[in-house]
């Protein structure tokens, strides 16, 4: 089940300092490079529906229709709005879909170890392999038990989905990464829609499993994990963790990778109460609760892929657009210093 929020779903609270930052960002962009847009709800950081392709980088516009298309994958309901984290990681990703080179870069960063043998996932819309995929939720396999009267699991919507994921080899053997991406989210209250008895007991079983990914010792109940960011995270953990068992793809490891703004502070509250014992920083505070807590990772986008623009240069269109809208990225830094 798909539940991730975008930027708006919280609009009733207050927005933070960072969303509405990137709002006024994203605005100015837009009126610079798409003057004449459609404004959807006379909003100046959305288009209508029709025009979202328009919100994608140019290089893969057309591509990522294709894509999602041949996949049957659900676009998410804000992807016309300049905010959306799915458009956020479309930007950043899909055109490193059949570079190899940059993401073996990219991963080796991110996992603090040496570039791997990048892995093709699946193949692109033109059937030439692609090294990242998109919206996946288990390759076909319904591993959290999630499929209604037995129908097949549609990627990106009703069920448990990674934004991406990236398939690579070590000296240690293959492996998965799931990717989740943030980008001006934030959240607060609990979430009723996850009150659900069926999942409840289906996520219970597998979360407390003798062999599940939650430490047992800290005697928590499902239900605290009712809040957000920590129910996705622990169903990507899930999704992550029924993958390794069953060694899907002949993998040895599967890990998760959340990315998200150093500027997002608001990202990293910590929504639940049982779970303010263990830390401040929501992130943290997951990591602690795994049984194996390097199975999960968070880094910036920053971090991982300023180097890399930097390294494409100026020049470069993927490196152009994502540095001109995403001013974050270097805080008004030159993409060549």
């Amino acid at each position: 089940m798909d539940t991730r929020p975008e930027s708006t779903s919280n609009s009733r609270r207050s927005s933070s300092r960072f969303e509405v930052g990137e709002r006024l960002r994203q605005t100015a962009f837009l009126d610079q490079t798409l003057p004449t847009r459609t404004r959807y709800q006379n909003s100046p950081y959305r288009v209508d529906p029709s025009e979202k392709a328009q919100l994608l980088a140019p290089m893969i516009r057309s591509t990522a229709e294709q894509y999602f298309s041949k996949y049957k994958i659900s676009w998410h309901r804000h992807a016309n709005h300049a905010l959306s984290s799915q458009q956020c990681c479309l930007n950043f990703l899909m055109p490193l879909a059949e570079q190899p080179g940059r993401l073996s870069q990219l991963i080796g960063r991110a996992l603090d170890i040496a570039p791997p043998d990048m892995m093709p996932v699946e193949d692109g819309p033109d059937g030439r392999p692609w090294y990242v995929g998109f919206e996946w939720n288990g390759g076909g396999h319904d591993y959290l038990n999630e499929s209604k009267n037995g129908k097949p699991l549609q990627r990106g919507a009703n069920s448990t989905s990674a934004d991406a994921v990236v398939r690579f080899c070590t000296d240690q053997g293959p492996e998965f990464l799931l990717i989740e991406w943030k980008y001006t989210e934030k959240y607060s209250g609990p979430i009723r829609s996850a009150k659900n008895p069926k999942l409840e007991q289906s996520y219970g079983k597998l979360v407390f499993a003798p062999d599940g990914p939650i430490d047992a010792s800290h005697s928590l109940a499902l239900s605290d994990f009712f809040y957000e960011p920590f129910y996705q995270l622990l169903r990507q953990q899930m999704l992550a963790h029924r993958m390794q068992l069953a060694q899907h793809g002949g993998v040895r490891r599967v890990r998760v990778l959340h990315i998200s703004p150093a500027g997002n502070r608001a990202l990293h509250r910590v929504t639940s109460r049982a779970l303010q014992k263990f830390g401040t920083d929501a992130f943290d505070v997951f990591r602690s609760l795994l049984v194996r807590p390097n199975d999960f990772v968070n880094r910036t986008i920053k971090d991982l892929f300023l180097p890399t623009l930097r390294e494409a240069g100026a020049d470069d269109p993927w490196a152009s657009y994502l540095t001109q809208r995403y001013r974050f990225l270097s805080d008004g830094a030159s993409i060549a210093s």
